[in-house]
């Protein structure tokens, strides 16, 4: 029972002894402020309206054949008619492929342009944090209780990254 107590004492100790230090952070609002990120939303809005131009140039062409097969006499021949269904369903399916392909290539742009503006922010960050000595910073999204010995260094890692 003593060995047990002293044992308890003994690793509760060196915990007393050290005060902790935690800090929180709100990223999102960081990675607005910083300036690349205005390079970052013009690159990511040019590639997304070049993408919405050619879908629209497809859904324009796909509409238009619609309307040419819409519009097609009744004494056209059968064979006719099946081939631009046919084609209809062809575009149809190029357009499918055409919105997954500009979907994922726009995901990889983005995390190919925001992935340096992160390492940025994650190595100020830790920089702060070894500086500051905190024993952990989590991010402050939706805290619902910060007790006084948190600190809110975002303003702090705004100044190390130059931001105002």
């Amino acid at each position: 029972m003593i060995k047990k107590l002293v044992l308890a004492i003994m690793i509760a100790l060196p915990t007393m002894g050290f005060a902790q230090k935690f800090g929180v952070i709100n990223t999102d609002a960081l990675m607005e402020s910083l300036p690349e990120m205005n390079e970052v939303k013009t690159q990511l809005d040019a590639a997304t309206k070049k993408y919405e131009d050619e879908f629209k140039n497809l859904q324009d062409e796909f509409q238009k054949k619609y309307t040419e097969l819409q519009n097609m006499e009744e004494s056209a021949p059968q064979t006719i008619k099946e081939r631009r269904v046919q084609e209809l369903q062809e575009l149809d399916q190029k357009i499918q492929q055409f919105r997954q392909t500009a979907t994922q290539d726009l995901q990889r742009q983005q995390e190919q342009l925001m992935g340096p503006v992160r390492q940025k922010v994650v190595t100020a960050i830790q920089t702060v944090g070894a500086e500051g000595n905190y024993t952990m910073i989590f991010e402050n999204m939706v805290p619902l209780y910060t007790g006084k010995d948190v600190e809110d260094i975002t303003p702090v890692v705004k100044s190390k990254l130059g931001v105002k």
